[in-house]
């Protein structure tokens, strides 16, 4: 099947330019000011709260990648869809953060943070319809 695993190269391609723009925020090519809901306000505070946003995403990006078998998974089938789920319900409500956000800049992230919870959803439903009806997912 096709489409699960385009769905995984979609969300590791949107989280590849995540990092990307967290690394552009570290590297004050972004000001930290449009980002966080405005409240950060030391460079200290916007090291910490981006050093996470890297790391989680470098996370994230590898669960997405164990999931879609483009590398050996170290973790069960069952921890890598939990893991997701749990990515799944942070994107939906960092979806309805972005809705309400002070600044134009951050609100128009609610579309990507929307794609991300719309394709883990894919992901994590297509991988459960492939195992009940006893099919390989191939590219």
């Amino acid at each position: 099947m096709k489409k699960p695993k385009l769905y995984h190269k979609i969300l590791i391609g949107i989280s590849l330019l995540a990092f990307v723009f967290h690394l552009m925020i570290m590297l004050k090519i972004i000001p930290y000011a449009v980002t966080w809901g405005g409240r950060l306000k030391t460079d200290e505070e916007m090291y910490t709260f981006e050093s996470l946003s890297v790391l989680i995403n470098l996370f994230f990006i590898y669960i997405v990648l164990q999931k879609g078998a483009f590398v050996k998974a170290i973790f069960s089938d069952k921890a890598l869809n939990l893991t997701l789920w749990i990515f799944f319900v942070l994107f939906s409500l960092n979806t309805i953060g972005n809705i309400v956000a002070k600044t134009l800049f951050e609100k128009i992230f609610t579309i990507i943070t929307l794609l991300n919870a719309i394709l883990i959803w894919k992901i994590n439903t297509s991988s459960r319809v492939i195992k009940s009806a006893g099919l390989k997912d191939k590219e």
